[in-house]
């Protein structure tokens, strides 16, 4: 499990998810595109979404538990930075779903 810290706030995520996520974040603001990334979230109170918008100005750090860093399977790469694109933004998806 890595983190990643945006604007001051922790997330926690499975390495595979960030590895892949460093990817996306990478292209979209080469391009000074930015963009929403959102994930759903449980806990003691139920089931919930995390929504936060990424763009040039805020410092971001990506922060892998694993090492060497997990392998990137380019058709969920692929898939999750389509969706990067759509008005919903980049929704995380399980490897074997495709986003909606």
């Amino acid at each position: 499990m890595g983190t990643l810290h945006y604007d001051g706030s922790k997330f926690s995520l499975d390495d595979r998810v960030l590895a892949h996520l460093q990817v996306i974040i990478a292209m979209k603001l080469r391009r000074n595109e930015g963009f929403f990334i959102s994930w759903g979230v449980t806990g003691p109170t139920g089931a919930g979404q995390h929504s936060i918008w990424i763009d040039n100005g805020v410092p971001i750090q990506v922060e892998l538990q694993s090492s060497p860093p997990p392998p990137i399977d380019r058709e969920w790469a692929d898939s999750l930075a389509q969706s990067a694109n759509t008005n919903h933004g980049l929704i995380i998806t399980d490897e074997s779903i495709e986003p909606a």
